[in-house]
């Protein structure tokens, strides 16, 4: 177990070309039990708890996270893709929403909560093939309050996959 100052300069070492953020900040994102914070031999970390991104001049997730055991925030900044987000999350991919972002690549392999999307004018229906087997929760695109139909979606993913795009038409709605 490493502490918050450890895994601060390991990135710090990791990222020396680029712009890095303070120790303070850091501590601001990641909410656990002190002392459970874990830098992996990639450089990922492992969060026992939530990490909220709350900074509104972010444009990218500043860290590389691989398990998160609560749940992972990133609403109401600047992103314009998923890479850092952790490989799983124990809670809610919570608040994806209201961002920039056109794709779904770079999300969870495991959400063991909800996934929450909604408020991204350029991310395509189609992105939710992307993420639907990945879920165990719901799925808010369309509506912060109402999710989507996770069996329509798997439907509608593996209809495109039988036709090509010029006969289906778009499924984005």
């Amino acid at each position: 177990m490493k502490s918050i100052e450890s895994i601060y300069n390991s990135i710090l070492l990791e990222n020396q070309n680029s712009n890095n953020i303070d120790i303070e900040l850091l501590k601001n994102y990641v909410y656990g039990t002190p002392g459970t914070y874990t830098i992996n031999d990639d450089g990922s970390i492992d969060v026992d708890g939530n990490v909220i991104l709350v900074d509104k001049k972010l444009t990218k997730i500043p860290f590389k996270f691989r398990n998160v055991s609560g749940s992972f925030y990133c609403s109401y900044i600047k992103l314009t893709f998923l890479g850092g987000s952790p490989i799983n999350v124990g809670g809610d991919f919570f608040y994806c929403s209201n961002n920039h972002l056109t794709s779904l690549d770079g999300a969870p392999n495991f959400v063991g909560g909800n996934f929450y999307c909604y408020h991204n004018p350029n991310l395509s229906y189609t992105e939710l093939f992307k993420i639907i087997d990945n879920v165990k929760g719901n799925i808010y695109y369309s509506s912060k309050t109402i999710p989507e139909d996770k069996d329509k979606i798997r439907r509608d993913r593996d209809v495109k996959d039988v036709l090509k795009d010029n006969e289906l038409g778009s499924l984005d709605v």
